[in-house]
């Protein structure tokens, strides 16, 4: 068996690299999700009986001229639409597709 060790990858120009690569991860609950359909929220996560909680949940709701990294990196540069929730956001765990960790003020005003 041949092993590969991958340090970064290029889809459709986005530039991924391998987690374990990354010396500054945020820790804490806060995440971006992006969820089935294309939904994507941030919020602080917790996780109960096969659903996800956001609290303090924001909505990206579009951006522009930049990529989905880019706004992850600056929520608050010009171009992109995030629009706060006035109730906590509650996610079946099947529609995950996946979870970025981010700083814990990420998407707030």
């Amino acid at each position: 068996m041949t092993k590969v060790d991958v340090q970064e990858i290029v889809v459709d120009g986005e530039t991924y690299v391998k987690r374990s690569s990354i010396s500054s991860v945020p820790k804490g609950p806060r995440v971006v999700l992006v969820v089935d359909r294309g939904w994507i929220f941030a919020g602080d996560l917790t996780e109960e009986d096969g659903r996800i909680y956001l609290d303090n949940a924001v909505w990206v709701f579009r951006w522009e001229s930049i990529g989905f990294a880019a706004v992850v990196a600056d929520p608050k540069q010009k171009g992109v639409d995030i629009r706060p929730l006035s109730t906590r956001v509650d996610i079946p765990e099947s529609s995950e597709i996946f979870r970025m960790p981010v700083e814990a003020r990420w998407g707030l005003k």
